[in-house]
């Protein structure tokens, strides 16, 4: 049975391969260097081959999505020799693939199988997942769909893919090739450690003390991503009082989570930055005004990464003291042994 992790595990979900596990169809695997290094170290991995899980073995004939009468089809175009295996957790047989004209059909298989496998992660407790790019089980976007004897469109959806994201909307999801943009990777793990903290809230018995105390800490993170979020959610919890539990979750988690997902741009984060500095400009000698002011318009103007202005508001934090600042996650939102703000 699935267990929810202890309140310092985060737990990520992962398509198999991306850890090196030799599940492919060609016996091979797509190990991927920053999960399996540097991100590895800050949660755990729940591996997950859909493909392998609903059955098929190991090698096997590569399956595809194919679009027929309309409707996108999972489907194997060369029949191969198959071994159907267990489900992991007890998932048990998620029924036998079809023979049609266009090949074996696993479409309702997998389907079956998504819906009972996701469901189990989602007892799991998972702060977010990353998929295997162009996969027709895994894809997270733009997978290949055939149709005809066209070279196919990339604008299919992966079957298990479709049901995760659909099933857990909020859930932070991200494919390992868009991994290796560094803006698009510093917003997938800022996302995953943003989902923990309010999952971390959601699920206790939270009074709108706790929400008022989390939103507060929260209020520059989402004035970098989305201003008006920021401004909706702010509203928000200032009528919570008049509102019941599970409505008030839903609200701010979905507008919280949407809120994280819009790119914080440079534009957006020199605003929270400056925003920021103005809590020193009656404080700070005009030297020390300058440099800050000078290193938030460098890094407007893409002349030094994040991490510098943020050093350096760093520093006037500690030497003059701020507590509305210092209680602010945008400083750290996530461990900074990851050197994400170096690069962005």
């Amino acid at each position: 049975m699935a267990t929810r992790p202890p309140p310092e595990e985060i737990r990520v979900g992962i398509s198999s391969c991306l850890l090196g596990q030799s599940v492919r169809y060609d016996s091979g695997h797509k190990k991927d260097a920053f999960v399996t290094g540097p991100l590895a170290a800050f949660v755990t991995f729940v591996p997950v081959c859909p493909e392998v899980e609903v059955g098929m073995s190991i090698p096997r004939p590569a399956i595809r999505l194919v679009r027929v009468g309309g409707e996108v089809r999972l489907v194997e175009p060369q029949a191969g020799v198959r071994t159907r295996r267990a489900l992991p957790g007890g998932a048990g047989a998620a029924g036998a693939p079809a023979a049609t004209q266009h090949g074996v059909d696993h479409t309702e298989a997998m389907g079956r199988y998504a819906e009972e496998r996701v469901a189990q992660l989602a007892r799991m407790d998972l702060a977010g997942y990353v998929l295997k790019k162009d996969s027709p089980s895994c894809g997270m976007e733009r997978v290949k769909v055939y149709e005809g004897k066209g070279p196919g469109r990339r604008d299919g959806v992966g079957l298990f893919a479709e049901v995760l994201q659909r099933r857990l909307p909020l859930l932070p999801v991200e494919e390992e090739g868009r991994l290796h943009d560094l803006p698009l990777r510093e917003n997938f793990i800022e996302r995953l450690f943003a989902y923990r903290r309010l999952r971390a809230l959601l699920d206790a018995r939270f009074t709108v003390g706790d929400l008022v105390r989390f939103h507060t800490a929260e209020k520059l993170l989402l004035l970098a991503h989305e201003p008006s979020a920021y401004t909706a959610l702010g509203r928000l919890v200032a009528r919570a009082k008049g509102m019941g539990r599970a409505e008030l979750s839903a609200a701010y988690g979905e507008t919280y989570m949407r809120a994280l997902k819009v790119l914080a741009t440079r534009g957006k984060n020199a605003n929270a930055l400056s925003h920021m500095a103005g809590y020193f400009k009656d404080r700070l000698e005009a030297g020390d005004k300058a440099e800050l002011r000078d290193a938030v318009e460098d890094y407007r103007r893409g002349l030094v990464p994040l991490i510098l202005p943020i050093t350096l508001l760093r520093h006037h934090l500690r030497r003059l003291g701020e507590p509305y600042l210092q209680g602010q996650v945008y400083l750290d939102p996530h461990p900074r042994e990851l050197m994400l703000r170096n690069h962005v």
